[in-house]
């Protein structure tokens, strides 16, 4: 190999991108030569995919949309998402379509729908799909942090101290995954749900939030617990783990202070990946009726309400399937590009 071509290696494997040389393989002239950090690196890696950032700047505003849009639209229009609006029914109890005008038999005043009418009651549709919006992540985004730091934790104990804490874990996923949780979702609803609706943590949170958050969590640690007990079952055997313990730092220092540094990007990466499937989850339960329960506005009883109307009004179905669809789009996304920043060898 050449020196040139030797140079060019060094300095890539310090962290240098392909920009910082002049054809010839020399460093570029007037250009600093640095080594580029870690995170450097997984930006300069994620920026480079368009998708994956038009995904998160898809998020960032949903974000916005839902929570201070979604109250800045109620003072707009004067009403809020539960109220009842009998002129928003025609004479054949079919709801009205978007921009429609109907009186408020509480201020006096005309209002503006501006996605029409719900199906059933009358109630504005475009309120209720931004609070919606706002229970639905809420559900799912709380539900992967408490998964993600059960099943850390766990995974991190078993693969670390392995012997009777591995089998612990290991018994306490196999109960986790053979037990039927679609059954557990229905006895809970029918026995302690009503208790559990009722805890809002002073209306930060909607009603029916706890119960999913709850069963999710319930029977989700198990999976991020798998991928980090392997990580950490194969980062136990490095020589800086080794090092470590010959310096007699203790088990929990290693595992905080050597370990979890490794294990940061399966964390986010896995993240974004389930609080997708926890929003699609949520839809599917609130559209069977054994996840948020009427009045509360989720995308899912959304959606179970629009099949009364596809016919005549498809609108109802159209605005909640967008919603779901293109935010566990742009979570999958953002995940996959995530991946590719982290492991750039995962493309290959």
């Amino acid at each position: 190999m050449s020196t040139t071509s030797q140079t060019t290696d060094e300095l890539l494997g310090r962290g240098l991108g392909e920009s910082d040389f002049a054809p010839d393989g020399q460093p570029a002239a007037g250009g600093e030569i640095r080594a580029r950090g870690y995170w450097e690196q997984v930006w300069r890696r994620f920026k480079r995919d368009r998708v994956a950032i038009a995904s998160m700047v898809f998020l960032v505003l949903l974000v916005i949309v839902v929570y201070p849009g979604a109250w800045v639209a109620e003072k707009i229009v004067g009403h809020g998402p539960n109220q009842i609006f009998p002129d928003a029914l025609d004479d054949g109890f079919l709801p009205v379509g978007p921009w429609s005008h109907v009186e408020n038999y509480e201020t006096g005043k005309t209002d503006l729908l501006v996605l029409g009418a719900d199906g059933s009651l009358g109630r504005d549709e475009f309120l209720r799909l931004l609070y919606g919006g706002r229970v639905s992540l809420q559900v799912a985004l709380i539900s992967t942090l408490l998964v993600m730091l059960i099943g850390v934790t766990m995974g991190a104990v078993a693969g670390y101290y392995r012997g009777w804490a591995d089998t612990i874990v290991a018994r306490l996923t196999e109960i986790t995954m053979a037990f039927p949780a679609l059954l557990f979702v229905i006895a809970l609803a029918s026995t302690a749900g009503s208790r559990l609706n009722g805890i809002t943590f002073g209306g930060l949170l909607g009603e029916g939030v706890v119960t999913l958050v709850l069963v999710f969590t319930i029977f989700g640690w198990y999976y991020p617990a798998r991928i980090i007990r392997a990580k950490v079952f194969s980062l136990r055997e490095k020589e800086f783990i080794e090092a470590a313990l010959m310096t007699g730092a203790s088990d929990a220092r290693i595992i905080r202070s050597h370990l979890l540094p490794h294990l940061v990007a399966p964390i986010i990466v896995y993240s974004t990946l389930i609080v997708a499937a926890y929003i699609l989850s949520e839809a599917a339960l609130s559209f069977l009726g054994v996840g948020i329960q009427l009045p509360t506005a989720s995308w899912g009883n959304l959606l179970s309400d629009a099949p009364n109307f596809y016919t005549t009004v498809p609108l109802l179905m159209l605005w909640p399937g967008l919603a779901v669809v293109l935010t566990t789009l742009a979570f999958n996304l953002l995940g996959d590009g995530l991946r590719d920043a982290f492991d750039p060898r995962s493309r290959l």
